[in-house]
């Protein structure tokens, strides 16, 4: 099938375009954005010399649809949601990796401080955590945000099966530079990032609301969790580390069960014996957890690691195409890890 990216010089983009290139079922008709109009994206990346030579072109939904038969948004926040509409309305799938039509519209507004897509729009969208959302035959999906991802299918499991007090959850969890996308910043600038760590947003990152949405649909009483983020001297990751005490009902082999059984059939989510490291899936659309209890504290950590460009954006961006359309899960998803 032929498909268009949107934002394709985003670090997104690029990974989304690069994992595209290797889909068995994919060709990529047209690449999208707003700087760079008619040079080749090898003539900016030349590492893509000889592998895709196609020349970036300004947006234009109608030759969009005339092209392909699925848009990628790999935009920043803020520009998918006032494109899209042509699409909804043209009944033509799309995949917005952004957050803008992840919310309600008022939501949105009050947590991303940005106008919201109209809610007849955002509406037709379906959240895409891949693991537990029906997509076939969807239309219109909106990708989960990295550090979502990684907290959400850590948490689902515990939270669905009441193992765990929804009032003890703190969610400690750290990114690489590329999650802070490619604008420049103070905190992205070299000398501030290179060896140092920031926790940024504490308590006001754009993901909270998203995980709470999801988790809601496990168990309605969840209202709020502790949540902070931070930037690690790397390029890709997320490690989210996150902490709750069990219920008093509940014991370990509770929790092993739980994981085990709701993802026994999810090739993208591996139950460590260990506690996993970000060696261990970046460069991979695997999302590993593992976890411990502290019988003397009562708590429970659970550590989950993907990397940030794949599972938590292009990597799942591309899982959601495959099961929108019935092809394999895996399809153009098989590689492993770099590790080193």
């Amino acid at each position: 099938m032929h498909i268009s990216i949107v934002g394709i010089t985003g670090y997104s983009g690029l990974e989304l375009l690069r994992l595209a290139l290797n889909h068995p079922r994919i060709t990529v008709a047209s690449i999208h954005a707003t700087k760079e109009i008619g040079k080749s994206i090898s003539d900016i990346f030349p590492h893509l010399k000889g592998i895709c030579d196609l020349k970036i072109e300004p947006f234009n939904s109608s030759y969009i649809m005339n092209q392909s038969e699925i848009v990628f948004f790999a935009t920043p926040s803020g520009v998918a949601k006032n494109l899209s509409r042509d699409f909804v309305e043209a009944n033509f799938p799309v995949i917005d990796l952004s957050g803008d039509h992840r919310l309600s519209p008022d939501l949105y507004e009050n947590w991303y401080h940005k106008t919201p897509v109209d809610k007849d729009i955002q509406t037709q969208f379906v959240y895409g955590l891949a693991e537990f959302t029906d997509l076939n035959h969807q239309k219109f999906i909106a990708n989960p945000g990295c550090y979502a991802t990684t907290t959400e299918l850590a948490l689902i499991p515990l939270i669905k099966n009441r193992l765990i007090d929804i009032d003890s959850i703190i969610v400690d969890a750290k990114s690489g530079l590329s999650g802070a996308g490619k604008a420049l910043s103070n905190i992205s600038h070299y000398v501030n990032v290179n060896n140092n760590y920031t926790t940024y947003k504490l308590n006001a990152h754009q993901h909270i609301p998203e995980i709470i949405q999801a988790l809601k649909i496990f168990n309605p009483n969840i209202q709020n969790i502790q949540f902070s983020t931070s930037l690690l001297p790397l390029n890709r990751g997320i490690v989210a580390t996150i902490y709750c005490r069990l219920n008093r009902d509940s014991n370990l082999e509770d929790v092993r069960n739980a994981y085990l059984k709701i993802y026994e059939d999810k090739p993208f989510v591996r139950i460590k014996e260990s506690i996993p490291e970000l060696h261990d899936v970046v460069g991979s659309n695997y999302t590993d957890i593992g976890f411990q209890y502290n019988k003397h504290t009562q708590v429970l950590t659970i550590v989950s690691v993907i990397d940030n460009l794949i599972k938590g954006a292009a990597g799942q961006a591309l899982q959601n195409l495959n099961l929108m359309y019935g092809f394999n899960e895996t399809e153009g998803l098989e590689s492993s890890p770099f590790y080193l």
